[in-house]
């Protein structure tokens, strides 16, 4: 069963296209993740899908009701978190979470099931005012209230940016908990890492679906020559690695630089590329990450677009 079909969306505002052609399906019970960088689209995806905004063109289908349509319906089915913190900073983790519990005409007892993995963690600060909490706990907080209801489509945008590595790994343990409840989590990052944790994804660059398959299909598709390059003098690596002939692509990938080579281009003459131009340090063949992957698709589609 579908919960969530998009199709051939387009929303403008204004002379800013923000998103353009965009259709994917998220089956029921899926986790699905929205990946991509900052400006890519995601907010205003998740807002049409929440029946906030609507489309200039296309249609959403959440859990079979139209999203223009049968707004006030599907607001009783999904919880939405959204990506800046928007509980009540004067209320205690125990007012917000019985305040959102009435609004949607349920109680914290009556379905306490679902959200006590996540509020165990809460419960020492239960007293304490929302805006008073760390970042990580005001993510679980809002988790909390998007649940307390039961939705049957969970959206949560970009729910782990701005808080640590260890909250990070706490929430996504929490989400593949919550998929024992047969609840479809739709959930966007602009971290590369985290599409590794989700059933399928869709990589989103510039308001367009570069792609949507399994992390696995999308890393074992890359299928070409992936080099990894250490160096101190990125810059002049990939000024020189750019001008090579057999070099398809060079970008910085944290401390050294990722080049994948064209057709029968051999790595051995583009390593006297790089000693001719200083760097006396050799390639290694690597596999691709999702990174990879997405960064490809964005230059494919960035010619693409040249092209056309």
């Amino acid at each position: 069963m579908t919960a969530l079909s998009i199709s051939s969306i387009r929303k403008e505002f204004g002379d800013v296209v923000a998103l353009n052609n965009v259709s994917l399906e998220v089956e029921a019970g899926e986790l699905f993740g929205i990946i991509g960088p900052d400006g890519a689209g995601k907010t205003t995806l998740f807002r049409l899908i929440a029946s906030l905004l609507v489309p200039t063109s296309g249609s959403i289908a959440v859990l079979q009701l139209d999203s223009v349509r049968d707004y006030k319906e599907i607001r009783k089915r999904i919880g939405y978190m959204p990506g800046k913190f928007s509980l009540y900073p004067d209320l205690t983790v125990e007012e917000n979470l019985s305040f959102f519990a009435s609004v949607f005409g349920t109680t914290i007892e009556q379905n306490y099931e679902l959200i006590r993995d996540v509020y165990k963690m809460l419960e020492p600060f239960k007293n304490r005012p929302a805006g008073k909490l760390s970042g990580g706990m005001k993510q679980k907080l809002a988790l909390s209230c998007a649940l307390i209801h039961k939705p049957d489509l969970l959206l949560l945008d970009e729910p782990t940016t701005g808080v640590d590595a260890v909250s990070r790994k706490e929430f996504w343990e929490m989400l593949r908990k919550l998929k024992k409840h047969s609840i479809t989590i739709v959930v966007s990052t602009p971290y590369m890492d985290e599409a590794s944790l989700c059933d399928r994804v869709a990589l989103v660059q510039g308001g367009e679906v570069l792609k949507v398959a399994s992390p696995d299909a999308i890393v074992n598709s890359f299928g070409k020559p992936l080099y990894s390059l250490t160096t101190s003098n990125i810059y002049g690596a990939i000024k020189a690695l750019r001008a090579a002939a057999g070099v398809q692509s060079a970008f910085a990938f944290g401390q050294d630089v990722h080049v994948v080579l064209q057709g029968n281009a051999l790595a051995s003459d583009v390593e006297q590329v790089l000693c001719d131009a200083g760097i006396n340090q050799p390639l290694c063949r690597i596999d691709a990450t999702i990174e990879d992957c997405f960064m490809d698709l964005m230059a494919a589609n960035e010619l693409e677009t040249r092209k056309s």
